[in-house]
């Protein structure tokens, strides 16, 4: 009962060097490979090697919940995206035995409020972080005022001075998709509102580190997400006197998608007479049709979707039409088979999925494969295949 990845190695490994070295030419340094959440699909500890395997210095996850696997797989530095909060009991004691289990000089929180700067400065051992900007995300971060005021602060100045803090640069997380014209950067007339919205930070930033002096000075580097690779270069050559750091994960790992195949394995198939009861429910089918049950269910993310980005007329329309079919009890599956997406007999189980072939069909075998279109993000693969 296996739900698989079938990935096309050299093809796959050759985007992964493309991308990283188109990275190199724009800002002088390699990716930062994402490997958050799920590990798109592959899992953490694979795109962990994978990331060795490329050369990287340094990867970023998501949580300092996920650092382990990675940190053994990997032996560059791994940076934690979500801000260190020490208010977040689990999380700040997740830091603590983080940092006894692990070489402590290889881990890098973020950092995006006083009171987890302060912590930081008034506890024990030293730290490498990142400073987190608030952009028009509106999720976490320093606004430009706090950020100069606590680089101010003689408490923090020391604190950075002597090396017990230490800086490793400004983190900028920016919207994917940003109208133009809802972003005024003041002083910056050019480029794409993102690109205006990194180049005023990066400004800043560069303002601000250009003063310090002495080994343990705040680094002159710019962090980076969401950001292609015209905006790259715009930024790199504005801000020419910064490095720039670029965080990629879905373009990196999921940008070549026909390298990747994600399949079902038919586990049986009945031929039923009109009018047969099946699954949890006892739905019946349409007229002559085949029950095919395939590998893959709600453990593996099949069936599991969020809530829809929607913007366009056509997109909401769709949108209503599928809700208009699962309030009638009918569901397209993920599931391709004979060039056509096949309709669920009923939702999708813990570990496998029913499935209705109508009259006519090509009727798989048992140990054949069904391939499925999916979100990467949201799967869990049985098994990933080709990368040995």
């Amino acid at each position: 009962m296996s739900y698989t990845l079938t990935v096309d190695a050299f093809k796959w490994r050759g985007h992964l060097a493309a991308i990283n070295e188109a990275m190199k030419r724009t800002t002088g340094a390699s990716v930062v490979g994402v490997i958050k959440g799920n590990g798109y699909g592959f899992g953490q500890s694979l795109l962990a090697r994978e990331s060795d395997r490329l050369g990287l210095d340094t990867v970023a996850v998501g949580t300092v919940f996920e650092i382990d696997d990675v940190l053994t797989s990997f032996h560059g530095d791994v940076v934690v995206l979500e801000p260190f909060e020490p208010r977040d009991a689990a999380a700040a004691t997740a830091w603590v035995m983080a940092r006894q289990r692990h070489d402590a000089s290889r881990l890098v929180c973020t950092v995006a409020s006083e009171p987890a700067l302060r912590a930081l400065i008034e506890g024990p051992g030293s730290a490498r972080v990142l400073l987190e900007a608030q952009t028009s995300m509106h999720r976490f971060g320093f606004s430009e005022s706090d950020l100069l005021r606590l680089l101010a602060d003689p408490a923090v100045r020391g604190s950075l001075s002597s090396g017990h803090v230490q800086v490793l640069g400004l983190s900028l997380h920016l919207p994917i998709s940003q109208p133009a014209d809802e972003v005024s950067i003041q002083g910056v007339a050019s480029g794409t509102a993102r690109v205006r919205e990194v180049t005023r930070w990066a400004g800043l930033w560069q303002a601000e580190t250009a003063v310090w002096s002495g080994s343990h000075a705040p680094a002159s580097t710019v962090w980076v997400s969401h950001l292609d690779d015209s905006e790259l270069a715009a930024v790199a050559r504005t801000a020419d006197e910064l490095v720039i750091r670029a965080r990629i994960g879905t373009r990196l790992w999921l940008g070549q998608r026909s390298t990747l195949t994600a399949a079902g394995t038919v586990l049986a198939v009945h031929p039923l007479p009109n009018g047969s009861h099946v699954g949890y429910r006892q739905r019946t089918g349409p007229k002559d049709s085949t029950l095919v049950v395939v590998s893959g269910g709600t453990a593996h993310g099949i069936g599991l979707n969020a809530p829809t980005p929607a913007t366009s007329l056509k997109q909401r329309a769709v949108t209503a039409g599928t809700g208009v079919l699962d309030a009638a009890g009918r569901a397209l599956s993920p599931f391709t088979w004979a060039g056509k997406q096949r309709w669920f007999a009923e939702p999708p189980h813990q570990n496998h999925s029913m499935l209705w072939l109508p009259r006519g069909c090509v009727i798989p075998a048992v140990g054949d494969f069904v391939t499925a279109e999916v979100r990467f993000t949201t799967s869990r693969f049985d098994a990933v295949l080709g990368l040995d």
